[in-house]
């Protein structure tokens, strides 16, 4: 069965590689300055990372791979273009839940909040990793949860694929969230090793990732050296 077509426009979004190649280098840049130049480099998230951003960018404006393959194997007619590429958007769409545009529009604005809130994590965190090197870093972000910059990274993956979902990326998130979970608990032990009790009683107090529980300690604690 074929669903009509959701837009009757061919679009010029595609085969841009100039775009493809410049929007690798600019996320690979924020990558490689703000998460692997202040820690010794993890090279399986390293390469995950990279394999995903590298993915990531060749469907949204190269080759749309993942739309051909789903119209192929559902029979569906979907035309490649800026909007249907967001593909969240066209599933609700195509299943009569929203007009495309509007869920273009709800896409986009969740994981722009998103991939924003991640990199000020990513980012905060290295201020602060570079501020404390020679110490355990417990100010800033470090005070609300202990691995802000994986945080970061989760929340902006996160971000991009509900913005712009591929077979190939859909693939590699669960492998990079679990990547990122095992580097920060080897951090935490080479922490523990090098700082001993310390590290222990600030682990005790401020959660891993579980930045919710992490505000709500850090409000308390501040309510209580207030009063």
């Amino acid at each position: 069965m074929l669903v009509p077509q959701l837009i009757n426009i061919d679009s010029q979004w595609y085969g841009n590689w100039n775009l493809v190649i410049v929007s690798i280098i600019i996320a690979s840049f924020i990558f490689t300055i703000f998460f692997v130049k202040p820690r010794k480099i993890d090279w399986r998230s390293f390469g995950l990372t990279e394999a995903f951003i590298i993915s990531l960018f060749t469907e949204m404006f190269g080759i749309p791979l993942t739309i051909y393959v789903i119209s192929s194997l559902l029979n569906i007619n979907i035309i490649p273009n800026g909007l249907t590429g967001h593909l969240l958007a066209t599933t609700l769409a195509i299943l009569g839940i929203l007009n495309l545009e509007v869920g273009v529009t709800i896409v986009m604005s969740i994981s722009i909040i998103m991939i924003i809130i991640g990199l000020i994590l990513l980012i905060g965190g290295w201020k602060q990793i570079y501020k404390y090197k020679n110490s355990i870093t417990v100010v800033g972000f470090y005070s609300v949860v202990r691995h802000p910059q994986y945080l970061g990274l989760m929340i902006i993956m996160t971000g991009f694929i509900i913005q712009w979902p591929t077979i190939p990326t859909l693939i590699m998130y669960p492998l990079l969230m679990y990547a990122y979970y095992k580097q920060a608990l080897k951090e935490e032990n080479e922490l523990i090793l090098k700082f001993g009790e310390l590290y222990i009683t600030y682990a005790s107090h401020v959660p891993r990732f579980n930045i919710i529980k992490g505000i709500r300690y850090y409000l308390t604690k501040k309510q209580y050296s207030s009063s």
